[in-house]
């Protein structure tokens, strides 16, 4: 009764409290929709497509070289078999793999002949017709090495030439470099040719000796086969003490510091292979690479069969080392290399990093960033050596596109640049 009197005699109206009941219930309603609206506005945000952190580089300018690489192996340039001379009782071979021989200094091995066949015209003939050849054969080594020191001459002659006026830039120095090699290549094939003459000599005597042999031989006379050339012995192929016939192959000599390079290129590579390209030989046991050039392509492939079973055709690509450093002392016959030969270069061409570049079909595409939106740009392409590709067209110098972009990335996705690179 008290309160219902209080109310009475307050004097507010009684649409006053209507009044406030209603602000109140509006008030709970606006902020029930503010929340909602808060609430949808936070789901909107949540599922709205978050700017992707990416990286750039930029298109640049620069030399590209573009590389074939093969498995090689190093393989001693010049290398001597020395044989049997004689039918007969054959010594025992005391050298070893690695025993340093001397020319016409080394005795191999003594061969005791045995009885000589019955002599007839047509034997006799034919021995006497193998000393004509031997000796041939030598005089044309010996003319091959006079031609190879009057070239080797030239050679040196316009190097020491070039190096008396190239220190004042009056040639540029891929033709100074031209020049050094060709001096160097032409100092080569003399060693090259003195070989062979040693080696013509060597086959002379055999020839004689074999005439010698047909013709009869004293008793107790016994043929002491020598070192033909100066080296090492490689390989021991007849050890034991035999009764062996003219031809036996006994022992595999050669010098283990004239090293060169044999790769087995396929031959759709090998086309674009020139002579004096530049190679790089790694994994050969040093970090840093040796440097070599390509002395000869021969000119027929032969067919080998892959890891995988499939022919391929092949083609044996011969290179000389390039002023090997002391390590490469270390080297010697059949050792497995890395080769790198040089097919295409360019000095000056626009490149982009291969990471940059996708397949799309049968075109490749960049994207292109600007103002926080990647465009999809198709680009033509060129050559490649694994980092860097040829842009024929479709980017310009200085353009930053996405290295190796997400694939959560598509034309006209929002990013964020992470890092930039030069």
């Amino acid at each position: 009764m008290a309160g219902k009197k209080d109310d009475k005699n307050s004097g507010a109206p009684p649409w006053e409290g209507n009044r406030r009941k209603q602000a109140r219930g509006w008030f709970r309603k606006i902020l029930g929709w503010g929340a909602a609206l808060a609430l949808v506005a936070a789901v909107v945000n949540g599922m709205r497509a978050k700017p992707v952190e990416v990286e750039t580089a930029a298109i640049r300018r620069g030399g590209l070289t573009v590389f074939v690489t093969e498995e090689g192996k190093t393989r001693i340039r010049n290398r001597y078999t020395v044989s049997a001379p004689v039918a007969g009782q054959m010594g025992r071979v005391t050298l070893r793999a690695g025993d340093e021989v001397k020319a016409a200094e080394t005795v191999i091995t003594v061969i005791e002949p045995g009885i000589p066949p019955l002599l007839d015209p047509r034997r006799r003939a034919q021995a006497l017709a193998a000393v004509d050849a031997a000796e041939a054969s030598r005089q044309r080594a010996m003319q091959g090495l006079d031609l190879a020191k009057t070239d080797a001459q030239f050679a040196l002659t316009n190097w020491n030439r070039i190096k008396a006026t190239g220190e004042k830039g009056a040639l540029a120095a891929n033709d100074r470099d031209n020049y050094e090699r060709a001096a160097e290549m032409k100092q080569r094939e003399v060693r090259s040719a003195e070989f062979a003459v040693q080696v013509a000599e060597f086959e002379l005597a055999q020839a004689k000796a074999a005439l010698m042999s047909m013709e009869g031989v004293k008793a107790g006379e016994s043929v002491e086969v020598r070192a033909p050339v100066s080296g090492r012995v490689l390989k021991v192929l007849q050890e034991s003490s035999v009764v062996v016939s003219p031809g036996t192959a006994i022992i595999e000599i050669g010098d283990p510091a004239d090293l060169e390079i044999e790769a087995e290129i396929l031959s759709r590579d090998a086309v674009g292979i020139k002579l004096g390209a530049e190679v790089s030989v790694e994994e050969w046991g040093e970090d840093a690479p040796l440097q070599a050039r390509v002395r000869r392509i021969e000119p027929a492939a032969f067919t080998k069969v892959s890891a995988l079973g499939v022919e391929e055709q092949r083609v044996l690509v011969l290179c000389d080392l390039v002023k090997p450093p002391a390590a490469a002392a270390a080297l010697g016959d059949r050792y497995r290399v890395e080769v790198r030969i040089a097919v295409w270069h360019e000095d000056s061409t626009l490149l982009a990093p291969s990471g940059a570049l996708f397949r799309e079909g049968s075109e490749w595409r960049a994207f292109v960033p600007k103002d926080g939106i990647v465009h999809a740009v198709p680009v033509e392409a060129g050559r490649t050596d694994g980092r860097s590709i040829q842009v024929l067209s479709g980017l310009a110098e200085g353009s930053e596109v996405l290295l190796h972009p997400p694939d959560t990335v598509t034309d006209g996705s929002m990013v964020v640049v992470r890092r930039s690179l030069p």
